[in-house]
C-alpha cells in the first residue's frame, strides 16, 4: 500500500439522468475526509443530451459511438480544467450499458486520453475489476458513504439514498472501523428512479425533468400499474443487486393510458414504493434516511418517502454535505483509494466475491 498523505482529489461523474457533468474536490487519504472544496457544473444542452440518448445500451465496438465519445470527454475536459492545485482526478465515464451477469458494464470516456489533455494522472474504468470478479459493478459510492458517516460523527445505524437515473441505498453502521468490514455495509440498487420520469416528460412534453415534480403534483397515483410494477421479480431479489438505467423500460408501457399529470405522478410512486420495498433489506432499521441526488429536488417523492417510511427521511444537507456533488465527491474519494492499493467494493455492497480495488490509473503522480 502506498503512504497514507491528504491530497487534493477531483471527481466528475456524469450520471444516468444524462443532465451533466458534476466535478468536486475533497481533501482525503482515502480513509478520512479532511475537507470538501470547490465544485462545478457544467449542464449538457438539449442537442448534447440527444447524441447522448442515441447511444444508451451500445457497448465497446458498436457502430456510432465517436460522437458520443468526443462530446463526453470535452465536456468533462472543460470543467475539470477549470480546478487549481489538484493532485489527482476521479473520472468515471458516462455509462452507456450495465448488465453484470452477462455482457459487462460500459462506461464511456477514455481516461489516458483526458489524463493527457489535463496533464494530470486520472483514475478511471472504477467498474470492470469488481464485474469480473463476479460483482456488480455497483453501487461504488457506499466507501465513500461510509467517510461521510463517519464524517457527521454518526453513531447509530443510517442510510443514504441516491436518486439518480436509478436509485440506490447505503446502509451504514458507523460503529466499525473499515467500510469492508463485516457488516459495516449493505448496498443496492432500488429500483428506477429518475430516468424513467425524466423519459416520460421528455417523450411527452420535450422537457428534460418534472422540475419540482409540478407535473406529479397535478395528478393522482393509479394503484393498478404501482401493482404492477410492484410484481417484477426484481424486488424479491436479495441484495447485493444492480440495474441498467433502461432495465424497467416497460414502466413507460404501464402509464401510456393515463395523462400527463397522473403518469407522472405513478411513476414518481413507483421510484418511492421501490425505495421503501428496499427498506426491507436492511439489518437494522436505520435512524433516519439521508437522500442525494437530484430526485431530493422533488418535493412529491420526498413526501411520499416520508410517509411511506419509518425513520426521518431528510435531504443530505441536514448534515452539512452537498446532495448536487456527492456522487462527484465519491469518485474523487475512490480515485485516492485506487492510487493507495485500497479495496473500493466488497461483497456487502457488489456482491463481488472479496474486497476488491477497481480503477485504471493513467498518468505520472
Amino acid at each position: 500500500m502506498r503512504e497514507a498523505r491528504v491530497i487534493r482529489a477531483l471527481g466528475a461523474m456524469s450520471g444516468t439522468s444524462l443532465d451533466g457533468v458534476d466535478a468536486a474536490v475533497v481533501e482525503t487519504d482515502g480513509e478520512v475526509i479532511a475537507a470538501f472544496g470547490p465544485v462545478a457544473y457544467r449542464a449538457y444542452s438539449a442537442d448534447e443530451q440527444a447524441v447522448l440518448r442515441g447511444v444508451l445500451g451500445k457497448w465497446p465496438g458498436d457502430d456510432g459511438l465517436e460522437e458520443a465519445q468526443a462530446l463526453v470527454e470535452a465536456a468533462h475536459h472543460e470543467v475539470l480544467s477549470g480546478f487549481a492545485d489538484v493532485d489527482l482526478v476521479g473520472f468515471h465515464g458516462q455509462t452507456l450499458a450495465h448488465d453484470p451477469e452477462m455482457r459487462g458494464t460500459h462506461q464511456l470516456g477514455d481516461g489516458a486520453a483526458l489524463s493527457e489533455r489535463l496533464g494530470l494522472p486520472v483514475v478511471w474504468d472504477f467498474r470492470s475489476a469488481d464485474v469480473r470478479l463476479g460483482g456488480q459493478g455497483a453501487p461504488l459510492a457506499p466507501f465513500f458513504h461510509f467517510a461521510c458517516a463517519k464524517w457527521i460523527g454518526a453513531s447509530d445505524p443510517l442510510a443514504f439514498l441516491n436518486l439518480g437515473g436509478v436509485g440506490n441505498l447505503t446502509w451504514i453502521d458507523p460503529s466499525h472501523a473499515r467500510p469492508e468490514d463485516e457488516g459495516a455495509l449493505l448496498a443496492f440498487d432500488t429500483g428506477p428512479a429518475n430516468a424513467p420520469i425524466n423519459d416520460l416528460v421528455h417523450a411527452r412534453l420535450g422537457l428534460a425533468y418534472d422540475k419540482g415534480g409540478q407535473l406529479a403534483a397535478r395528478g393522482k397515483v393509479v394503484d393498478g400499474a404501482l401493482e404492477l410494477f410492484l410484481d417484477e421479480p426484481y424486488f424479491l431479489k436479495m441484495p447485493p443487486k444492480s440495474l441498467d438505467r433502461d432495465a424497467f423500460a416497460d414502466m413507460l408501457e404501464l402509464v401510456r393510458e393515463l395523462d400527463n399529470a397522473d403518469a407522472a405522478a405513478t411513476m414518481t410512486a413507483m421510484a418511492a414504493a421501490a425505495v421503501m420495498r428496499g427498506m426491507e433489506h436492511c439489518p437494522i432499521p436505520p435512524a433516519r434516511l439521508l437522500v442525494t441526488g437530484g430526485g431530493r429536488h422533488n418535493p412529491v417523492m420526498m413526501q411520499m418517502l416520508r410517509a411511506g417510511l419509518d425513520c426521518p427521511v431528510d435531504p443530505v444537507e441536514a448534515v452539512g454535505l452537498d446532495g448536487d456533488m456527492l456522487e462527484a465527491q465519491a469518485f474523487a474519494f475512490l480515485a485516492v483509494r485506487v492510487a493507495r492499493g485500497l479495496p473500493t467494493s466488497c461483497p456487502a455492497t457488489t456482491g463481488v466475491r472479496a474486497a476488491v480495488g477497481g480503477g485504471i490509473l493513467s498518468g505520472k503522480r
